[in-house]
Parts: structure tokens; C-alpha cells; sequence
């Protein structure tokens, strides 16, 4: 996270991180880091800052780096009855509700000796968003974030692409007979990306030589794991034939 004159606000990820209905971004950080201390302190309550994430793949892969996205806004800290409904929203979809103090914590939820707490949200409303990933680049409306729903695959990707290049290495072969024209002799399917709409593989011929990506897409999007596995024997079973 950078400040307006490029000072570092923070190395680490947050601890969590979640978007409002309204688009802006909410962060759980350390109370006593460079970030929460900067918000606390910055004047008129408002500091221009800017949040860098990368996406990398969660396989070895050639090039693992998926995409970049640049959200930039201003950061305050939330406070008064907005940190109870924030910190409702945050233990919603993380498990951090004993950092934020909405259990019985088993440590002191203020930092030692400071008497700062030792968890602070912050809110970064944003004013403008840049993305550049497999697809392409370009901005993103900061309406168009407030509007979109969490992908139903995102909380299983990981574990899912680990378990297909570990597991089904076959069956990625498999898919080499989908390419159409290309040629498929020597190549090493890697899955790099899933989502609710299809499967995108990284196909390798060995160290220095060209990859190249292809995209599967299943026949309708899918809502949940179930719905995946019908997905991926479908794919497979199209691939065989």
C-alpha cells in the first residue's frame, strides 16, 4: 500500500480484506502498522493512498504471475457504528471475528504497552481501479466493482488446481486432443486458472521454448463443487472422444 508521495504505508498483506455493497474496500490490519498509524494521524481524515495486488498462480508454472490490479482512493479508519457493521461484514467471510474482538479473545485485543488496539479497520474508498491479467488490460469502473459477485469457485481454486496437476495429469493430457490443429506431441499441460465458467490450461514444450494458454469453458457456469465435477467429467469425457 503507497501514500500520495510514494511512501510505503505497509509491506504485508493485510490480514483480511472485503468489499462493502457500496464498492469501497475494507482492511484488517496491525494497529501498529505503518498503514494504521498513517490513516490515524493523516489530516482533514483523508489520505490518498493506493493498493497493489498481484495474482499468482497457486501451481509451479512457467510465468505464474495471472494478472495485476491498482486500486486507488483514500483511506480513513472506520469508526463509530460503522465498525461494528464492517467488522460484522469482515467475520462474515473470513474467520477473523477474535481479532476483532466479537469473541472471547485469548489475547488482549489492544497492543502491549500502547494502548492502540491491536486490530484496525480500514476503509479505501476508491476512485480508480486498473486490472491487467490473462485476458487484457484495462480500468474498471469503481461502480462496476460494488456490483460484482465473488466468483463461487475463488474459495476452492487453489486446492483444486494443486489436485488436478497432482492427481490427473492424464487427464489434462487428455486435453490436448481439443487444441484442434495444433501440434500436441510433447506438451505439458499445466492448469493455471479456474473459474465458474471454464478451466484455462498453460500447455509447455520445455525450459526456453514458447507456452501458450488455452481456454476450456464448461457448458453453463457452475454454482458450487458439485456442479464442477459434472463440469470436469464432461470436459474430460469430450476430450477422450
Amino acid at each position: 500500500m503507497w501514500t500520495r508521495d510514494q511512501q510505503e504505508c505497509g509491506t504485508g498483506a493485510p490480514a483480511a480484506r472485503t468489499v462493502t455493497p457500496d464498492g469501497d474496500v475494507i482492511l484488517l490490519v496491525p494497529g501498529e502498522s505503518a498503514a494504521a498509524r498513517a490513516a490515524a494521524h493523516a489530516q482533514d481524515d483523508d489520505l490518498p493512498a493506493v493498493i497493489e495486488i498481484t495474482d499468482v498462480a497457486p501451481v509451479s508454472v512457467p510465468h505464474r504471475i495471472r494478472g495485476r490490479a491498482r486500486l486507488a482512493g483514500w483511506l480513513t479508519p472506520v469508526r463509530g457504528d460503522d465498525r461494528a457493521v464492517c467488522a460484522a461484514l469482515m467475520a462474515g467471510r473470513h474467520p477473523v471475528g477474535e481479532l476483532l474482538g466479537m469473541s472471547e479473545p485469548s489475547e488482549p485485543l489492544d497492543a502491549p504497552g500502547t494502548g492502540r488496539p491491536a486490530w484496525m479497520l480500514l476503509r479505501l474508498e476508491v476512485g480508480e481501479i486498473s486490472v491487467a491479467d490473462l485476458w487484457g488490460a484495462g480500468r474498471v469502473d469503481p461502480e462496476e466493482l460494488a456490483a460484482a459477485e465473488p466468483d463461487p469457485m475463488t474459495a476452492h481454486e487453489a486446492e483444486l488446481l494443486q489436485h488436478l496437476a497432482t492427481v490427473h495429469p492424464d487427464r489434462l493430457a487428455g486435453l490436448c486432443g481439443l487444441l484442434g490443429s495444433r501440434e500436441a506431441a510433447g506438451l505439458t499441460p499445466v492448469p493455471l486458472a479456474l473459474d465458474r465458467l471454464g478451466l484455462r490450461v498453460r500447455f509447455t514444450r520445455g525450459p526456453g521454448q514458447a507456452a501458450f494458454d488455452a481456454r476450456f469453458d464448461f457448458p453453463e457456469p457452475v454454482a458450487d463443487v458439485c456442479g464442477l465435477r459434472r463440469a470436469m467429467r464432461s470436459l474430460f469425457a469430450a476430450a477422450a472422444h
